[in-house]
């Protein structure tokens, strides 16, 4: 036996099969830590050195999780590229010391299996794996501008073909135990009631004979001639571009290491290479600033010390598109019964058939048994009354933008639901002391503002008025996590925090648009910047008409930086409101719906289309307006912190992840940097440019955010 207070613990079972299991002390999942390596490998001595051992089964100790992967902090303290590199080598090394070892090693997975997590078993003979819906296998580095490090881009290719491991590795995608039996990167997939048995029956069998993965004959074209093989990473290069339009370095390097190791070129040593230079990088810092910063929230109340109420039952209001998507992650994510009513029997049709829609998806890529999806249909219900409503512990409502409408919804639920039943509003501009107004409870209202699609979206914006109880504060954070969401706290006022600072960004957008420039230089330029949608574009997907009502409630209240050009006027009159009426900026009826500028816009707009100015011109004046807006809101305490600040624009509006935020941006920039670019653009456009005080202030005393 080895020390109790180690992670490892290695027992020897009568039947010449030894157990090796990994329970990190005090975490409630499994990471593989740089300390690790002398353990193992002690360990490994141990077993190499005692011939009754026949084989060796790794299993974790923790109930839910089997490694969900290295742990990151051990990168940050890497001072060089060299350091890094080493580290990648150690892992390497004693990865290979298991694959080569003479006796057979099975790795018996159960709940994640991620990152350094998956390496581990790909170092192992035969992998077998629970059918839990907890149990997941991938290799997700590249969202932390990394590539598996630890022979994973070695491994995985030779074990499920190079197209699937590539496609495995550039997402980050998890794959499911039926999925992962189906790839051959398990060998078995069992109740976890056997799970050590087969295992164990696995462990006396001889190490298997791979002969590679089953292909068809275009893949074995592709990934077994010399031919193929460059026409594949040549086509997956050229794709890869085409989406992180040079942005991200990561999902480049990996493809290098994948060519590498099938051409017999050191691909080792071309992973550990990449991996420490990648560690480096700036994206990848971002990167990691966010997964640091997400993992912290996670532990976070709503209000300190304030403990949430329990929610045993959820109700929402209206069966629209926004609704649908809140029942369907409350019913699927944080498992709760919930009751939608509408006014329409239609209504509650659609919101239910959406959720049958996404669930179906699962079921057919083999994500979900049907009876799984069954089980979470039945959690949803609906009425066109109250019926049903009376044990509701919070109901969140999803109308359109009508203030007397949502008072009497307030009044609705105050009637029909028990005295404790939190009132949570889905309002993206209607202030919510505004709709609280009338309440008589109203420390049980508060904003929940989420964002479209509501499945995708991570973000969840939580905002009390000045009356809303810490309870209630608290127990609609802790929701909105259980629905999968990261919550950030925001401040009650016009546009919350998120649309707050795209007002002024899309608006800019608009008025470069109107100076000449065209929609696609426009959109281009943003896309380059990192944006995953172009302004002009992202209009369209929200709606014209959506943008047009919500300048003016933040012009009234905020004043004429947020005045909307006139050009939305013209729109609407001309009934264009974008993709949902298939009449916008974009042609939706064409050969490629929603790719190609629909020409007329510019003669509607009385603007003939010529590119005067640059890529970073345009993108630097729309991204100054929202990086001035995200300092006002943070001086103004809309935001708690510049850490909330920049979840927030990641999360909500798909600021660009690998520059780290609005905040994280300025610091990078230099604030005086970014004061003396306001100025230069105050000179030429006037006052909507005026640096916020708090970022002149910063930039005489030299301070930054971070």
């Amino acid at each position: 036996m080895t020390d109790a207070k180690s992670a490892f613990t290695l027992t020897r079972r009568d039947d010449g099969i030894a157990v090796l299991t990994m329970d990190v002390p005090g975490e409630s999942m499994n990471t593989l830590k740089g300390e690790f390596a002398d353990d193992i490998a002690q360990i490994l001595d141990e077993v190499e050195s005692d011939s009754s051992i026949k084989g060796l089964v790794l299993i974790s100790g923790k109930d839910n999780s089997f490694v969900a992967g290295a742990d990151v902090s051990m990168l940050d303290k890497c001072q060089s590229a060299d350091e890094a590199e080493a580290l990648a080598a150690g892992g390497q090394a004693i990865f290979q010391r298991m694959e080569n070892m003479k006796i057979t090693t099975v790795a018996a997975i159960n709940g994640p299996a991620l990152g350094g997590g998956l390496e581990l078993a790909l170092a192992c003979h035969y992998r077998v794996c629970t059918d839990s819906d907890k149990t997941a296998m991938g290799l997700p580095e590249v969202q932390l501008g990394l590539l598996p490090g630890s022979g994973g881009t070695q491994r995985l290719p030779k074990l499920i073909g190079i197209q699937k491991a590539m496609t495995l590795m550039l997402t980050g995608k998890q794959v499911r135990p039926k999925q992962a039996k189906k790839y051959g990167l398990v060998d078995d997939v069992v109740p976890k009631s056997i799970l050590m048995d087969v295992a164990v029956k696995l462990a006396n069998q001889r190490k298997p004979n791979r002969s590679g993965p089953k292909l068809n004959l275009t893949g074995k074209l592709l990934e077994r001639t010399p031919v193929g093989r460059n026409i594949m990473f040549s086509q997956a290069r050229k794709q890869t571009n085409k989406k992180t339009r040079g942005n991200y370095p990561a999902p480049d390097r990996i493809i290098d290491c994948i060519e590498a190791g099938v051409s017999g070129k050191k691909g080792y040593q071309t992973e550990a290479h990449h991996f420490g230079q990648l560690v480096m990088t700036p994206e990848s810092k971002q990167l990691r600033n966010i997964f640091f910063a997400t993992t912290e929230m996670k532990k976070e109340k709503g209000v300190e010390g304030v403990d949430a109420g329990e929610l045993k039952k959820a109700g929402v209001l209206g069966g629209g598109l926004m609704g649908g998507g809140i029942a369907f992650v409350t019913a699927t994510k944080a498992g709760l019964p919930v009751r939608i009513k509408d006014i329409r029997s239609e209504g509650i049709a659609n919101a239910k058939n959406y959720a049958y829609d996404l669930l179906m998806k699962k079921v057919k890529r083999r994500f979900m048994r049907k009876t799984e999806m069954q089980k979470q249909m039945s959690l949803i219900t609906g009425t066109t009354d109250y019926s049903g409503f009376h044990d509701a512990d919070m109901v969140i409502e999803a109308v359109f933008e009508d203030l007397d409408l949502k008072q009497n919804m307030v009044a609705d639920v105050e009637k029909h639901c028990h005295k404790d039943t939190i009132f949570a509003t889905n309002t993206s501009s209607i202030p919510i002391n505004q709709i609280a107004a009338k309440a008589e409870r109203p420390e049980n209202v508060v904003g929940l503002h989420y964002f479209s699609p509501v499945e995708k979206m991570p973000l969840a914006e939580v905002i009390p008025h000045k009356g809303t109880s810490d309870k209630t504060i608290s127990t609609t954070v802790d929701m909105a996590r259980k629905q999968g969401k990261t919550p950030i706290v925001v401040k009650d006022g016009a546009g919350f925090y998120v649309n707050r600072i795209l007002a002024p960004y899309m608006n800019e957008a608009a008025n470069i648009l109107l100076g000449g420039e065209p929609v696609k230089q426009i959109d281009d330029a943003l896309l380059n910047f990192g944006f995953p949608v172009g302004p002009i574009k992202l209009l369209d997907e929200v709606g014209i008409d959506i943008g047009a009502k919500i300048s003016p409630i933040l012009q009234a209240e905020l004043g004429d930086r947020f005045q909307a050009p006139d050009a939305f006027e013209k729109l609407l009159n001309d009934d264009r409101k974008g993709k949902k009426n298939k009449k916008g900026f974009y042609d939706y009826n064409g050969k490629k719906p929603g790719k190609e500028v629909d020409e007329s816009v510019y003669s509607l707009l009385g603007v003939s289309p010529s590119q005067k100015l640059s890529h970073d011109q345009i993108s630097e004046r729309c991204v100054l307006l929202m990086l001035n807006e995200a300092a006002l809101c943070l001086a103004e305490d809309v935001i708690r912190s510049p850490r909330d600040g920049d979840i927030g624009a990641i999360f909500g509006i798909g600021f660009p992840p690998f520059l780290g935020g609005p905040f994280h941006y300025m610091d990078s920039l230099g604030i005086k940097q970014v004061v003396a670019r306001l100025e230069h653009y105050a000179g030429l456009y006037g006052d909507k440019f005026s640096p916020a005080p708090i970022l002149k202030e910063m930039a005489e005393k030299g301070k930054t955010f971070y």
